[in-house]
């Protein structure tokens, strides 16, 4: 390997850690808890990467950004991955120096609303104050919606979450919009979560990837088989296989990434399996039971579509 031909993996390497650009703070996908540690499916997809890397999957240096900043970071060389609830559009990825390496999870624009006020639909919104993330997609996705209903609302665009969470739960806005993935976790940290509800409705497609800059393919590549790796490995365990079958089919290939044939074996036993990084997260044990619906295999009715490692 040469410092030319892979110059992410070099430097992360001779800096000890990958930088990875996650979330200010959204529980289930990239939160840093009490004790200092990140959490989160993002989170676990960074060490993941780390794993593969740099042999160490706590070899990250997390750097939360506001969602303005989540492909500037990667644009100034602030950060090497981005995995930050990012929603892959092609826009996004024509107007910036980046390439998407992959789905971490498929998830679309909800509505999270006070129990008391009964809504039932988002159209009931029509005419009210919404909180909402500035740098998302969720202005773009609620004019869609409503104006081709004849109908609108009034975007109130906060850079950090938590004052988009103070602005809703002090009644200024009569809801909070954003992926319903990031909502479940929004909604578990409120003093009372059983007072607000997240309406069934989903208004947009909203598949979170992770990114990468364009300059490096070596990079890319190994971020996006990574990812590839995790679904393979539930796919195969699904299939009677184990998962170490996994780890021999795409250890081999390590090297034309710039890592050793031992690759795919640390990324299992760092996060094991897309099925373990979902269920830690954002399943039944991590308080927030959010179904997993389009984030199983395709096998089951999902959109996950295991990627043969041969």
């Amino acid at each position: 390997m040469t410092a030319a031909a892979h110059p992410t993996l070099t430097a992360a390497r001779s800096r000890g850690a990958v930088r990875a650009a996650v979330s200010q703070g959204i529980r289930g996908l990239s939160l840093r808890t009490a004790d200092g540690r990140w959490t989160g499916l993002d989170a676990d997809i960074a060490r993941a990467v780390a794993a593969a890397a740099l042999h160490d999957p706590e070899a990250v240096d997390w750097c939360p950004v506001p969602a303005t900043e989540r492909l500037a970071v990667l644009a100034r060389d602030r950060a090497d991955l981005t995995v930050s609830n990012l929603t892959w559009t092609m826009g996004r990825e024509a107007a910036h120096p980046v390439l998407f390496a992959g789905i971490t999870c498929y998830d679309g624009e909800g509505f999270l609303v006070r129990t008391a006020d009964r809504v039932e639909d988002p159209a009931d919104l029509a005419g009210r104050r919404l909180a909402v993330h500035t740098g998302t997609t969720t202005p773009v996705n609620l004019a869609a919606w409503y104006g081709s209903r004849g109908l609108s609302v009034e975007p109130a665009g906060f850079a950090d979450p938590a004052e988009a969470v103070a602005a809703y739960t002090a009644g200024e806005c009569a809801a909070y919009v954003l992926d319903r993935t990031a909502l479940a976790g929004i909604r578990a940290g409120l003093p009372d979560p059983r007072a607000h509800r997240i309406l069934p409705a989903s208004i947009s497609r909203e598949p979170m990837a992770a990114a990468v800059r364009d300059s490096d393919p070596h990079w890319f590549r190994l971020v996006r088989w990574v990812l590839h790796l995790l679904i393979s490995a539930e796919h195969l365990e699904a299939s009677g296989s184990d998962r170490r079958t996994a780890a021999e089919l795409a250890g081999p290939h390590g090297p034309s990434a710039g890592v050793d044939e031992g690759w795919a074996a640390r990324v299992l036993a760092a996060v094991g399996t897309y099925a373990d990084v979902y269920a830690r997260n954002l399943g039944a044990a991590s308080g927030l039971d959010v179904p997993r619906g389009a984030n199983e295999l395709w096998t089951r009715g999902g959109l996950h579509y295991a990627v043969p490692l041969n």
